[in-house]
């Protein structure tokens, strides 16, 4: 979060937050976009595989089709 992006409310909670945990708040600050880098990075390598085309459910003409020809 850079200092120029951030409001005064904000910079004063950040600031709060960084109190608490013992760091400056540009120190916080950056320590927060290490770790908002790290979940994004463990995110998009947790992410499911986009579907297939083979696992799409035919269209509604397919199964009509695919239907009619079952012997009854």
């Amino acid at each position: 979060m850079n200092d120029r992006k951030m409001t005064d409310a904000q910079r004063a909670y950040e600031a709060k937050r960084a109190a608490k945990a013992g760091m400056s708040l540009e120190k916080w600050l950056v320590e927060k976009d290490k770790r908002a880098a790290a979940e994004a990075k463990e995110a998009a390598a947790a992410a499911p595989p986009p579907p297939t085309a083979a696992a799409k459910k035919p269209g509604f003409f397919s199964r009509l089709l695919e239907k009619a020809q079952k012997p009854l």
